[in-house]
């Protein structure tokens, strides 16, 4: 094995005791949030059934844990891009749902005033920069936002989502190859859910074990457990500090997996048996976490119950948000095109 490819122990990030030292409260909001955009996500689907939203929807459920453990490593300054399954990013950074689900209306009280939808949600207020439709294409943008950070001296990372279909595109090995080349506080992301749209990763790369992509740019490359939050904090918080301290990037792939299909549109059947679905949700990241408070007397079951049920009612005054928000004006129509 190269230098550069070092395998995270995949039992690091077990639910132990040595994860109490985060305290309560941030353990329970972690599970809240996790939660939070399980039902978000539901309701988003079951909008999209009623023809509420257009377009693609893209849900993030059964990969919960990657963006809650990844944003609870950081600093609330520091930067995330990601690509069009979006959703659980903006959630876990801490965007109101209510500007959430307007935007997946097209509503002008959207975090994009209705014009970006489903895969373009954008907070430049929480440094959530997107939200990009094209496959790659947020990568050499968060590249550019490292670079940023270098240049003006600040004392910042940025996290660069991607899924496992990206790491075969163009944009991927040049923006690595600057990244080494400049030593850049950037910390890629690969979200390996095993499939691209409906290619498995085996059928589609030649290098099945995609944190070694990092090699030909000597690159670290690591490897967590997408189903285990605490597995993706302790990943984010060495990468993010190699990275706020010496500059240095890392090719992080986190293995994980949807539950659902690649887009509402997608009949996943025709590609994934579902033993195999079911086998997964044995290791629900929501299931594992809910498991482990409870167990270390952290939360009670009545805590538990009262969590969910007040981010149902989170969700539904989000969904009444949305219902009785504006259209976007037609004069909005060239607004926002150029910056001044």
């Amino acid at each position: 094995m190269s230098d550069y490819a070092v395998e995270t122990n995949m039992s690091k990030g077990s639910f132990g005791e040595e994860y109490l030292s985060l305290g309560r409260n941030k353990l329970v909001e972690m599970f809240r949030t996790m939660v939070l955009i399980r039902r978000f996500e539901e309701m988003a689907a079951k909008m999209y059934s009623m023809q509420k939203i257009g377009g693609f929807l893209h849900l993030y459920i059964g990969q919960e844990a990657v963006a809650v453990g990844s944003v609870a490593a950081i600093r609330d300054d520091d930067y995330m891009i990601t690509a069009y399954r979006d959703h659980g990013h903006a959630i876990a950074r801490g965007t109101d749902p209510k500007l959430l689900m307007a935007e997946l209306f097209g509503k002008y009280t959207g975090t994009s005033k209705g014009k970006g939808g489903s895969m373009h949600f954008f907070d430049a207020s929480r440094n959530m920069l997107g939200g990009h439709a094209i496959v790659g294409g947020q990568i050499p943008l968060g590249t550019g936002i490292a670079f940023k950070i270098k240049y003006r001296r600040e004392d910042k990372v940025c996290l660069t989502y991607m899924g496992d279909a990206a790491v075969n595109q163009g944009t991927f090995h040049e923006s690595l190859n600057l990244a080494a080349l400049w030593k850049l506080p950037v910390v890629y992301i690969v979200e390996n859910n095993l499939y691209g749209m409906g290619t498995a990763v085996d059928r589609a790369s030649a290098v099945t074990e995609l944190y070694k992509r990092g090699c030909s740019y000597g690159i670290e490359g690591m490897v967590a457990d997408g189903m285990n939050v605490f597995s993706v904090y302790d990943a984010i918080k060495e990468a993010a500090k190699k990275a706020r301290e010496l500059s240095l990037p890392t090719l992080l792939e986190i293995r994980t997996y949807r539950f659902r299909g690649h887009s509402m549109s997608d009949p996943d059947s025709i590609y994934r048996t579902k033993q195999e679905v079911e086998e997964e949700k044995q290791r629900d990241p929501i299931e594992q976490m809910k498991k482990f408070l409870l167990e270390e007397k952290i939360a009670t079951q009545k805590e538990i119950d009262d969590i969910d049920a007040e981010v149902k009612k989170v969700v539904a005054e989000a969904v009444e948000f949305a219902e009785n928000s504006s259209e976007p004006p037609l004069e909005s129509m060239y607004d926002d095109i150029y910056v001044s």
